[in-house]
C-alpha cells in the first residue's frame, strides 16, 4: 500500500469535503479544495510529468515552493507518475540544496511559478527550461542541463565539501541531529533494493549538524505504518483539522499531510511568514479556523507563549483535541501544568523518532491523572512504546542490550528502514545508530539526552539536557536552553529576569550549576522549529565581548579609551593601531546609519542608561563632541568635565564673502545677481514618485502623488503618458504631441536606441522577452553620491530635461538627461547628501548641505540666490508647498524650517522635541498637513501655515525613512523594524514588520493606488496594502536602503514596474504586481541613492563617484538559465 492509494480511497468515501484550507491570514476569507480538485488537479500533474519526463528508471522529482493550497495536488502529482518527491527549501543556501540535488542525482525539478526567477538566480546554469508552464497547477519543469549530468565527482571533492560545511553552518535549518558514520546493526535475512520499482515516497536530507548532510531516501513501506498507527492513535476522523505546521524537508510534515489525507480530514497551511508571527497564527489555528490536531516542538509550542497558550492553545473551551510534542525532549510537567487549564480536556502526547527511519519511533500519551493538583511534579515522562512496525533496542557500548539502566537507542524493522547517502541495497531488519541516550526502567525508556550533549565536567559527567529540564521545572521558568561554550562555560539562557541560577542550586549538584545565566528576549529557532544552538552561542560570544567593556566606566579618562574601541569596533577597525582623531566624525570614517545605530546601542549598553539626544551627536559631530555628550550624561562632577565650550564647533565654510545675520547668511555678491523672470511650465520628479508639476492654469499637490492640472489628472509622468493641457507646447528635444498625450522620446526624433521590440504577447518555448539595462551615460563627480537625483522637464521647446544632484566632493551639477553633458557645477561648504527640490516657480532648486545652509541656486547657471543659516548639518530634502511657493526643510538642529525663498525670510520654526530631521518632510493637502520625522523617533504633524503642532507620535527609535502620504494615511519607516501607519488624525491603524532596519521611505503611486512599497536592510523589497497586508517580497542580493519608484511605459509592454536599488549596486526592475523579476543589472559600487525614472531612462547615484543614467529596453534570447 503506497501514500497515494491511501489517499485515494479517502478521496472515494469523502470526494466532497474540504481536504485543504489555505489562509493567508490578511483579512480575506480562507481559501479551500475539496477532495475532488485536489485529485483533479493532481491528475493533471501526473498527466504532465508522465508526458515530459524522460525517466529512465529515475523515480525522482525535485519540489521547489512554499506551502500553498496547491501543495496537496503536488505531491500528490508526483507520487502518482510514479515517482518519489524531493522537497527543496527556497530559503536554504544555495550551496547545500546545490549539493542535496547534485547528490539525489535529480534530474527533474518543479518549481513553483512565483518562485522562477529565484530559482533562477540561485542555481544559475544547473537546469534547462524543458516545458511550458502548467498555469492553473502553478508549477513549471526544469531539467538538468546536459552539461550537469554527471557531477557526483565534483559533489564529494574536498573543495565542495569544506564549502558546504560552511553553508551547513550559516544554515538555520535544524533536522534531528546525527552522528556522521551511521552505525548500522543487522538481522539475518534478505535485502531491499533501491530500485525496486515504485518503492520510494520522498527524500529528504539531515541538517549536517555534525558534518555533511546525509540524503535518506524514504520507502512507502517505511512510512505507511507510521501513518495508519497515528491515525489509530489520534482517533482521527472526518471532521478533524490538522495543521501543516512543519517545513516540507522535515519528515513529521508528510505525517501531517497523510494523517489527515488518508482519512477524509482537513489540512490547513499558512505562509512561512505568519508561523513566525505568534498572535496572527494563535487566530488563524483557533479563531478563524478550529485545528484539532497539532504537531510541533516543544519550543514551537513555547514560542506562543504562556499567555497564549493558556488562554487559546490549551484553554477549556479549545478546538484542540489532540496536541504531539516531539523531535525535542519533552516539557517537564510542571510547566505543561501551569499552561494547561484544568477544565481542558486536550490529549497530549511525547513524539520520539529519527529522519533515517522516517518518522516516529515511539509515542506515549500523558495520563489525564498527572495534570492533577495532588499528582506527583517530579513524574518522568517516558518515550512510550514502540509504532507499528518498529523495533526499538538499547544498546552499550560494546552492543550488548541493555534491560535496565543506560544505553544508546536503536531503530528499524523489518520493513521501517531507509536509504541513506549511496546504499543502494539495505539489509531486511536493519537497526540505525540514532546517538540518543535513554534510561531503561522496568522496560520503560526515559530520555537522557544526545550523546553530542554528553559533557564532563569538574570530573563529573552528564548531560545538559537535563540541566535545561531542571530548569524548566522551576515555576519562574517559562523557556530556557543550555550550552556549552567553547567547551569551558556552561551557560543557561533564560527568557526572564530571576533568581533561576539561586533555585538551581537547590536542584542540581555543584558541577551541573551554569557558570552564567543570560537572558534573551526569545529563543532562536530553527526552520524546523528546534532551538538553535549554534545562534546561541553567538549571542553568548557578543554578550560576552559587550561585557569585556560594559562596566561603567570609572572615570572620563576610562570612558574616553572605551569609546575609541567601541568606535573601531563597529567601523570594522580594531586591527588598524593607528590612533583616533578628536575630530574624526563617524560617516566620515566608513561609518553609515545603520552602522551609527549600532554605534549608539554600544554606547548605551556602556554607560548602562538612555543618552538622551545621543543620535544626533553621532551623526554629526566629532568623536571628541560626542565624548563630551556621554561626560553631560554619566558623571555629574565639573571637575571631570573637559570644558565643553571649548570644542570646536561646526563652523559655516565656503565663500569668504559670506556675513552672518540672524535668519540666513547673505553673500555680498548677491545683488548682482541676474535671476531668471516669469514662470516656467514644468514636470519635476524626484524619489518614491514625488511628482510636482507647475504653472499650467493651476496645481497643487494631491495625495497619492497625483497632480490636478486644471480639470485634468496629470498621473506620474516616469514610463506614463502625461495628459496636459493643450497650452503645454511639444518639446521638439524630448517629446512628441499626440492627441494632448505627451510621451518622451529621443532627440532629433532619431530612433532610440532602447526602442521596444515586436515581442508576442506569449513567448515561445524558445524565446522570451526580458528587459535589459545598459549605461546610457555617467558623469564624475569626484566623490560619492549619496543624494537622490531631482529630474526636471521644462517645457519649453529650447530647454532641455536636466538631473540635478549633489555629492560628497560639495559639488552641485546640473547634467544634461538625454546626453549626460554637465550644463554647469556649483561648489558648495562641504559634502552634499540632501536630495534637491524645484521651487515653485521653476527657477531655482533648493539643497541643504553638512555645512548648516540651505542653498537656493539658480536653474539656469548654478549661481547662489540666497542661503539660509541653521545652526547645525542639513540632510533633509527639502520640499515646496505648491500654492504658497514656501520651502520646508529639516536641520540636525533638531528644527524643521518653512522658507520663503522670494522674500529671503525664515516665515517659521519649529523644534522638534530632542530629535535631528534627517529625512525629508512630507506635504499633504487634504487635510493640509506637514508631517516630519525624527531620529529621536517622533512622527509630528504640523500646520503648513503657522508652524503649530497637530498631533505627534513617540516611536522611541530612530525615524531615517521620509513619511509619505495616501489619501487616508500617513506612513514612515524605522530602525527597529517596523513600517508604520497612521490616519491624518493621528490614529495608529497597523504597523507592518520586516527582519532588518528600515531607512527606506515608502513609495505610493497613482498607478498602484492600494499599494506601497519599500525596502529593508533584511535584503527585502516589500508590497503591501493599505491595510498592512503583505502581497509580495522579493529577496535582493543585499540591503534596500533607497526609496523605490514605480513607473510604467508602453515601450515595455505598457507593464507596471518597479524600480529598486540594493546597496551592493543591483539595479533592480521588478513586476510591481507580483514582484517578479523583469530586469537587472550592476553598477561598479554602493548605492545608498534612490532611482529616479523618465521615459526610457532611470537616474541613479553611486558610491563609485559617478551618476548613472541606464536606458531600459526590450529584448529577445533565448529562454536558458
Amino acid at each position: 500500500m503506497t501514500l497515494q492509494e491511501l489517499v485515494n480511497q479517502a478521496a472515494s468515501l469523502y470526494s466532497d469535503r474540504k481536504a485543504v484550507w489555505f489562509d493567508e491570514c490578511n483579512g480575506k476569507p480562507p481559501t479551500f479544495y475539496t477532495y475532488a480538485t485536489v485529485l483533479e488537479l493532481a491528475v493533471d500533474l501526473t498527466a504532465f510529468l508522465r508526458k515530459h519526463c524522460d525517466q529512465q528508471g529515475k523515480w525522482e522529482i525535485g519540489l521547489f515552493c512554499y506551502p500553498g493550497i496547491n501543495l496537496p495536488s503536488w505531491i500528490l502529482g508526483i507520487l502518482q507518475v510514479p515517482a518519489a518527491y524531493s522537497p527543496i527549501d527556497p530559503d536554504a543556501p544555495s550551496m547545500l540544496s546545490t549539493y542535496f540535488m547534485k547528490k539525489s542525482n535529480l534530474q527533474y525539478i518543479l518549481v513553483e511559478n512565483d518562485k522562477i526567477n529565484k530559482f533562477r538566480m540561485s542555481y544559475v546554469g544547473y537546469f534547462d527550461h524543458n516545458s511550458s508552464t502548467i498555469e492553473h497547477i502553478g508549477l513549471t519543469l526544469f531539467q538538468m542541463s546536459s552539461s550537469n549530468t554527471n557531477l557526483n565527482p565534483e559533489v564529494d571533492s574536498a573543495k565542495s565539501k569544506d564549502e558546504l560545511l560552511e553553508a551547513v553552518g550559516n544554515l538555520q535549518t535544524g533536522c534531528t541531529v546525527f552522528p556522521d558514520q551511521t552505525e548500522v546493526k543487522t538481522s539475518e535475512g534478505g535485502y531491499m533494493d533501491i530500485g525496486q520499482k515504485y518503492s520510494l515516497a520522498y527524500i529528504l536530507h539531515t541538517s549536517g549538524t555534525t558534518g555533511i548532510p546525509k540524503i535518506v531516501r524514504v520507502p512507502h513501506q517505511c512510512i505507511v505504518p507510521n501513518i495508519q498507527h497515528l491515525k489509530s492513535i489520534f482517533e482521527i476522523t472526518q471532521d478533524d483539522m490538522l495543521f501543516l505546521a512543519s517545513p516540507l524537508t522535515f519528515d513529521p510534515s508528510v505525517v501531517e499531510l497523510f494523517v489527515a489525507l488518508t482519512s477524509g480530514a482537513s489540512i490547513l497551511v499558512v505562509p512561512n511568514t505568519i508561523k513566525m508571527m505568534p498572535v496572527e497564527l494563535s487566530a488563524a489555528l483557533f479563531c478563524r479556523q478550529h485545528v484539532t490536531v497539532l504537531q510541533a516542538t516543544p519550543t514551537l509550542l513555547r514560542r506562543f507563549g504562556a499567555h497564549i497558550i493558556k488562554a487559546t492553545v490549551l484553554s477549556p473551551n479549545t478546538s484542540l483535541r489532540v496536541l504531539a510534542l516531539g523531535g525535542e525532549a519533552f516539557p517537564v510537567l510542571n510547566l505543561l501544568k501551569s499552561w494547561k487549564h484544568k477544565e481542558n480536556k486536550t490529549r497530549i502526547f511525547n513524539l520520539y523518532g529519527i529522519t533515517e527511519v522516517s518518522s516516529w519511533a515511539t509515542c506515549y500519551e500523558i495520563p489525564e491523572e498527572v495534570f492533577s493538583d495532588d499528582f506527583r511534579t517530579d513524574f518522568p515522562v517516558p518515550l512510550g512504546s514502540p509504532l507499528l512496525g518498529t523495533k526499538v533496542e538499547v544498546r552499550d557500548a560494546n552492543g550488548s542490550a541493555v534491560l535496565e539502566g543506560e544505553g544508546q537507542i536503536f531503530i528499524g524493522g523489518e520493513e521501517r528502514f531507509c536509504f541513506l547517502d549511496d546504499e543502494i541495497t539495505v539489509p531486511l531488519g536493519t537497526m540505525r545508530e540514532t546517538g540518543d541516550f535513554v534510561r531503561v526502567q522496568n522496560t520503560k525508556l526515559f530520555f537522557l539526552g544526545r550523546k553530542d550533549n554528553q559533557i564532563k565536567r569538574h570530573g563529573k559527567r552528564f548531560n545538559t539536557e537535563c540541566l535545561q529540564q531542571a530548569a524548566e521545572d522551576l515555576c519562574q521558568v517559562e523557556a530556557c536552553a543550555v550550552t556549552w561554550y567553547q567547551p569551558e562555560k556552561l551557560i543557561l539562557f533564560d527568557l526572564e529576569e530571576s533568581e533561576t541560577l539561586k533555585e538551581l542550586q537547590k536542584h542540581v549538584p555543584a558541577y551541573a550549576v551554569p557558570d552564567e545565566l543570560v537572558l534573551i528576549k526569545a529563543l532562536p529557532l530553527t526552520s524546523h522549529g528546534k532551538v538553535d544552538k549554534s545562534e546561541l552561542n553567538k549571542i553568548y560570544q557578543n554578550h560576552l565581548n559587550s561585557r569585556r567593556r560594559d562596566s561603567k566606566p570609572s572615570g572620563a579618562e576610562e570612558l574616553w579609551e572605551r569609546l575609541q574601541y567601541l568606535w573601531k569596533s563597529v567601523l570594522g577597525l580594531l586591527g588598524d593601531s593607528t590612533g583616533i582623531s578628536k575630530d574624526a566624525v563617524f560617516l566620515y570614517s566608513g561609518g553609515d546609519s545603520l552602522k551609527a545605530v549600532r554605534f549608539h546601542d554600544e554606547i548605551e549598553m556602556l554607560v548602562g542608561k538612555d543618552v538622551p539626544g545621543l543620535f544626533e551627536v553621532i551623526l554629526s559631530r566629532s568623536i571628541e563632541e560626542v565624548y563630551q555628550h556621554i561626560l553631560k550624561i554619566l558623571f555629574s562632577d565639573e571637575d571631570q568635565l573637559l570644558n565643553y565650550d571649548s570644542v570646536l564647533k561646526r563652523k559655516v565654510s565656503g565663500n569668504s564673502g559670506e556675513e552672518f545675520h540672524e535668519k540666513y547668511i547673505k553673500l555680498k555678491s548677491e545683488k548682482g545677481l541676474k535671476v531668471a523672470s516669469g514662470l516656467i511650465s514644468f514636470i519635476a520628479l524626484s524619489r518614491g514618485n514625488h511628482f510636482f508639476s507647475m504653472n499650467f492654469a493651476k496645481s497643487f499637490m494631491q495625495p497619492r502623488n497625483t497632480a490636478q492640472v486644471g480639470a485634468e489628472l496629470l498621473q506620474q509622468p516616469s514610463f506614463l503618458h502625461l495628459v496636459t493641457p493643450s497650452i503645454m507646447k511639444s518639446h521638439a528635444q524630448g517629446y512628441k504631441m499626440e492627441n494632448r498625450i505627451l510621451t518622451p522620446i529621443n532627440k532629433a526624433n532619431k530612433p532610440d536606441c532602447c526602442s521596444v521590440q515586436q515581442v508576442h504577447a506569449e513567448c515561445s518555448h524558445a524565446t522570451t522577452a526580458e528587459l535589459a539595462l545598459r549605461v546610457r551615460w555617467k558623469a564624475n563627480t569626484r566623490k560619492c553620491v549619496d543624494a537622490s537625483p531631482l529630474v526636471i522637464i521644462p517645457s519649453k521647446e529650447e530647454l532641455s530635461a536636466s538631473v540635478y544632484v549633489g555629492s560628497h566632493s560639495h559639488a552641485v551639477q546640473a547634467i544634461d538627461l538625454d546626453l549626460g553633458e554637465i550644463r554647469w557645477e556649483k561648489n558648495l561648504g562641504d559634502r552634499i547628501e540632501s536630495s534637491a527640490c524645484v521651487s515653485k516657480c521653476g527657477n531655482f532648486i533648493v539643497v541643504g548641505c553638512y555645512d548648516g545652509l540651505v542653498y537656493v541656486l539658480q536653474v539656469a547657471d548654478g549661481e547662489v540666490y540666497w542661503t539660509f543659516a541653521t545652526k547645525d548639518t542639513v540632510k533633509s530634502s527639502a520640499v515646496v508647498g505648491p500654492s504658497s511657493g514656501l520651502v520646508y526643510i529639516g536641520s540636525h538642529d533638531q528644527h524643521v524650517y518653512a522658507l520663503d525663498i522670494y522674500k529671503k525670510a525664515c516665515i517659521w520654526k519649529l523644534h522638534c522635541e530632542g530629535g535631528a530631521v534627517f529625512s525629508s518632510p512630507c506635504l499633504n493637502s487634504f487635510p493640509h498637513h506637514l508631517y516630519v520625522a525624527t531620529l529621536g523617533g517622533l512622527l509630528l504633524a504640523v500646520n503648513p501655515l503657522t508652524g503649530n503642532k497637530i498631533w505627534k507620535s513617540i516611536l522611541r527609535k530612530p525615524l531615517f525613512s521620509s513619511p509619505h502620504c495616501s489619501d487616508k494615511y500617513v506612513c514612515v519607516g524605522c530602525v527597529d523594524g517596523n513600517l508604520y501607519c497612521y490616519t491624518h488624525s493621528g490614529e495608529k491603524v497597523w504597523q507592518f514588520s520586516t527582519n532588518g532596519p528600515v531607512f527606506s521611505s515608502p513609495c505610493i503611486s497613482s498607478l498602484t493606488k492600494q499599494e506601497m512599497f519599500f525596502g529593508s536592510h533584511d535584503c527585502f523589497i516589500y508590497c503591501c496594502s493599505m491595510e498592512g497586508n503583505l502581497l509580495w517580497k522579493f529577496e535582493a542580493t543585499s540591503s534596500v536602503y533607497g526609496t523605490p519608484f514605480i513607473f510604467q511605459s508602453d515601450e515595455l509592454k505598457n507593464k507596471i514596474l518597479l524600480a529598486a536599488v540594493s546597496t551592493d549596486g543591483k539595479v533592480w526592475i521588478l513586476n510591481a504586481k507580483n514582484g517578479t523579476v523583469e530586469g537587472v543589472d550592476k553598477l561598479p559600487g554602493e548605492v545608498f541613492s534612490s532611482p529616479v525614472v523618465w521615459g526610457t531612462k532611470l537616474v541613479v547615484g553611486c558610491r563609485n563617484d559617478y551618476v548613472y543614467c541606464l536606458d531600459l529596453y526590450i529584448k529577445e534570447k533565448e529562454e536558458q538559465l
